[in-house]
């Protein structure tokens, strides 16, 4: 059996350096974890969440699955957002795609891919809610690129109106949401103008964001 001693060896040299720059660094973090962010993100590896905005370990609470969903029904998600909200008392919660997004494309290929099926069915979901927009499907790079964008402020909403935010809001905590999207080819974050402080804001961020992609078209 492999025991990939390269990691181990990397993880050591990487735990060493951190050590040389700031002595305390490891203890100060073993005793608390107060980030003020948390990232919903995709899973893919191109999309490493604290290296995109250069945050250090204990700076940003992540959750990453599969196009970056967030469904009423998925307690995984649900648990991370109601710790963050909570317990951590994050003031921003950051629903990030990305350009590229392979299940995103995945979701409106006309064959089938197992289990995944039925999480990427949201994602078609996504899709039928704006087909005005996309108009029919011939997986174009624009298209892909804005049904990208679409998914992560459908997300965003969804976000808005679990129970978590609302209660948050209603008790008057300070807490954002925003949707943002990631660019493989120049590793820059795009602001896609969703950015709700309270429920009333909502609707309008919403509706902000999805024109701004409608004018892009």
């Amino acid at each position: 059996m492999k025991k990939l001693k390269c990691l181990f060896d990397s993880n050591r040299e990487w735990s060493d350096r951190i050590s040389q720059q700031d002595p305390d660094f490891f203890p100060t973090l073993a005793s608390q974890q107060a980030p003020e962010y948390l990232w919903i993100g995709c899973s893919d590896s191109r999309v490493p969440a604290n290296e995109i905005v250069d945050l250090m370990p204990g700076e940003l609470f992540v959750h990453r699955n599969v196009s970056n969903l967030v469904i009423h029904t998925d307690m995984n998600c649900l648990s991370v957002l109601q710790y963050a909200v909570q317990v951590l008392k994050v003031k921003h919660i950051m629903v990030v795609g990305h350009y590229g997004c392979g299940g995103v494309r995945a979701a409106l290929e006309d064959r089938p891919h197992g289990l995944i099926d039925n999480w990427l069915g949201h994602i078609r979901d996504v899709y039928a809610k704006h087909r005005d927009i996309i108009g029919e499907w011939q997986d174009s790079s624009k298209q892909f690129d804005l049904m990208c964008e679409l998914n992560v402020i459908e997300q965003a909403e969804n976000v808005c109106n679990t129970t978590v935010l609302r209660e948050a809001w209603a008790r008057g905590q300070e807490v954002t949401v925003h949707g943002w999207i990631y660019g493989l080819k120049d590793g820059l974050l795009t602001d896609l103008r969703f950015c709700a402080s309270g429920l009333d804001e909502v609707e309008e961020e919403y509706q902000q964001a999805v024109d701004k992609v409608r004018s892009s078209v």
